[in-house]
């Protein structure tokens, strides 16, 4: 057979490849329960503009209900947007809608996330998280693009899609009719939301559920890592096949049992009549391919144990699993409007929550659900999860609210009204960061200029600083170092090098720096050998390329604003380009500024916490005068995370407001 014989009898193939793919996409989307509805599901939303869809995790909303409506001609002439409250699910049901439309990611099914727009003008379906949605409506008020929005996983009450509960109820009202809503969830009170969206109704869509086993321990236990490990391997050894779903607060415990898993797999897979163990974890900063492992099936002879955060609640189902080993632990933000204090924090979850991690175990079969966590406490737990909005900081929620035109946030059409409290601590951050007059409004440009650069007030303000005082090249670089995902790598077994490698860029000024100099040496470093001079010097390639392209995108928003990013060595530009730097941070996260105590802890000048330097700094066990922190983490104690020594008389003079302010006992 001759080339092009070949080349024809390849794509012949090619082609059956396909059609068998088409065919068995197909023949999963008619299985799943949405589809006997599907006719009845686009006409309630042709004839109310807002319907409120109850459907059971599982049931094929997230995936099948934008087709249905795009087949159906509802997005003519604009697109569907289906916001999601996490990227990773956003990109992973983009990619799975486009597989079954046989069209490529970015064409007619697309997605948006911070930092990565993979759409184009022909999308239809537009998969986004919530504040991108948000972003979208700075530049566009009405939201003209589009003609159907899904709001999925409202359960969740995140804070940006509180925020769009509001907008897109006024913006209904002024584009009168033209924009139809659909409100999806597996668990949320259907009459509130009802309620809430005037003219709505209410739909419920059956899931596939099997009989689930829940089972508490009988006392509380010491470690829940030790007792994950422990259920686990429990299972692995006398329950019938069937893969098994972990639920753990974020990645650092679930690298650590996955390291004590696989450290006893052997053992384990002896145990268990030579069926292996298989671990997949899955998490927000775990590259997509890596992502894509728990959708796949474990190969023969061996059993899959997925360990997740509580991504795996709602936002994605994962095939195959049977048992699930539930901690009743998620990391979730805490804020107190007094303190001035935000924190993330380990807490119990919600019973609702609970619910929905057992569920897992039954979509396929009966399944078990192993909480480690006593009855009573399950009794104890909170029956669903407060709103974020009630429990977060909100200078972000303001600016973006002043920035579409809500001059009076208290009037806002919030479902559930944040804090007093807490919405006035915001603004008094925003009037101290310059972003706001004294009578409210958004000042101009620095005001107008924050809002539009999507990174919190407080980085907004650093790059402003940094482009004001010629050191708009480091503070880009360091505003993207802290927004990618974790840069320093832990490889278990290789510490003592990971430790010796990370020494080479440690600043003595801070984390903030030390970042700086690795991203610095990276770029040093031609493209090719990059990824091997990352494994060489243990920290993540992938976290620097998403950092490279962040970088690129701040400078770009920059750009747009007018403010050229400007040589560390511009005359007449104050000190050096350290000091510069420490400035600019300084001039954004002057409300995180602490200083030293006799004991070595840091009190927080604005709220009198004391804190303690996060075990990964590295100034821990150094004794900065004055230092300044991106975020404070509550676990055992109070840690204040990457951290920057600063000179404390910077501080009356670059927020003066705010320090007046404090000075007086405000």
């Amino acid at each position: 057979m001759g080339a092009g014989g070949n080349k024809r009898a390849r794509e012949a193939l090619d082609a059956a490849a396909a059609q068998s793919l088409r065919a068995s996409l197909q023949a999963a989307r008619e299985a799943l329960p949405i589809w006997a509805a599907r006719a009845q599901l686009v006409e309630e939303v042709r004839c109310c503009t807002a319907l409120v869809l109850v459907g059971e995790t599982g049931s094929g909303k997230t995936t099948q209900l934008p087709q249905f409506l795009l087949a159906a001609g509802l997005a003519q002439g604009g697109m569907i947007g289906v916001t999601q409250p996490r990227r990773v699910a956003a990109t992973s049901v983009a990619r799975r809608v486009a597989q079954e439309m046989g069209v490529a990611l970015g064409a007619e099914v697309g997605y948006t996330i911070r930092f990565d727009d993979v759409s184009s003008g022909a999308t239809r379906i537009k998969y986004l998280t919530d504040g991108m949605l948000l972003r979208e409506a700075l530049a566009d008020p009405l939201l003209r693009r589009y003609k159907v929005i899904v709001l999925d996983e409202a359960h969740e009450r995140t804070m940006q899609t509180d925020i769009l509960f509001g907008l897109i109820k006024g913006v209904q009202a002024r584009r009168k009719g033209d924009l139809r809503l659909v409100v999806m969830s597996a668990t949320l009170d259907a009459a509130k939301f009802v309620t809430y969206f005037a003219g709505s109704k209410a739909a419920y869509l059956q899931g596939r559920q099997f009989p689930v086993q829940v089972l508490y321990t009988a006392a509380p236990e010491e470690s829940y890592l030790d007792a994950a490990l422990a259920t686990v391997m429990q299972v692995h050894a006398e329950e019938a096949p069937g893969d098994v779903l972990v639920f753990l607060t974020g990645q650092d415990e679930i690298e650590s049992l996955a390291r004590l898993i696989n450290a006893r797999a052997a053992v384990a897979s002896k145990e268990a009549g030579g069926i292996a163990l298989q671990v997949v974890p899955i998490y927000a900063a775990l590259p997509p391919e890596q992502q894509a492992r728990v959708f796949e099936p474990a190969p023969d002879g061996a059993r899959k144990v997925v360990l997740a955060t509580n991504i795996a609640e709602t936002s994605i189902t994962i095939p195959g699993v049977r048992y699930v080993v539930d901690p009743g632990l998620i990391k979730a933000r805490s804020y107190n409007a007094r303190l001035g204090s935000d924190s993330l924090q380990v807490v119990p979850t919600s019973q609702a929550q609970a619910r929905q991690r057992s569920g897992r175990a039954g979509r396929e079969a009966p399944g078990k659900a192993f909480r480690l966590y006593t009855e009573a406490a399950f009794q104890a737990l909170p029956p669903t999860t407060e709103p974020e909005i009630r429990r977060s900081p909100l200078a972000g929620m303001a600016l973006q609210l002043l920035a579409l035109g809500v001059t009076d946030l208290p009037a806002f059409d919030f479902m559930d009204k944040p804090p007093m409290g807490a919405l006035m601590r915001a603004l008094e951050q925003l009037l101290a960061l310059g972003a706001l007059d004294a009578d409210g409004r958004l000042t101009q440009p620095l005001g107008r200029r924050m809002a539009r650069l999507p990174v919190d007030p407080a980085f907004a303000k650093v790059l402003l600083a940094g482009a004001e005082t010629c050191c708009a090249e480091e503070a880009l670089t360091v505003v993207a170092m802290v927004s990618t995902d974790p840069v320093f790598t832990n490889p278990g077994q290789q510490r003592d090098a990971a430790a010796a490698a990370r020494r080479r860029f440690v600043s003595p000024l801070g984390d903030h720096l030390t970042l700086l100099n690795v991203f610095q040496a990276y770029l040093l470093v031609g493209k090719a050998g990059r990824g091997r001079w990352c494994a060489e010097h243990h920290v993540s390639a992938r976290a620097l390329r998403k950092a490279a392209d962040i970088r690129a995108q701040l400078a770009g928003h920059l750009t747009a604003l007018e403010l050229q990013a400007g040589a560390s060595g511009a005359p007449g530009a104050p000190g050096d380009a350290t000091d510069r730097l420490r400035r600019a941070l300084v001039a954004g996260l002057f409300s995180h500024a602490a200083v030293a105590l006799p004991d070595g802890t840091f009190k927080v000048l604005a709220s009198g916490q004391a804190v303690a330097l996060h075990p990964s700094s590295v100034l821990c066990g150094k004794r900065p005068a004055c230092i300044v922190f991106d975020e404070l983490l509550r676990t055992t104690r109070d840690y204040a995370r990457q951290v920057t020594a600063i000179d404390a008389a910077w501080l009356p003079e670059l927020a003066p407001i705010f320090f007046a302010r404090h000075a007086q006992g405000g």
